[in-house]
């Protein structure tokens, strides 16, 4: 294997794992989206006037 094989790999793994480290945040991030989104509706429909 040359020297240019090995970077290549090195660099496609690299991006890989960045890419699974901007989904990992994406999907964590829109969890607690929806999460307070949620947590809005019941405080509102608490808080409405009956």
């Amino acid at each position: 294997m040359t020297q240019k094989n090995t970077r290549d790999e090195g660099d496609t793994e690299r991006w890989k794992e960045r890419g699974v480290m901007l989904r990992v945040f994406v999907y964590v991030f829109a969890t607690h989206l929806f999460a307070g989104f949620v947590w809005l509706l019941f405080y509102v429909g608490q808080h409405a006037p009956k």
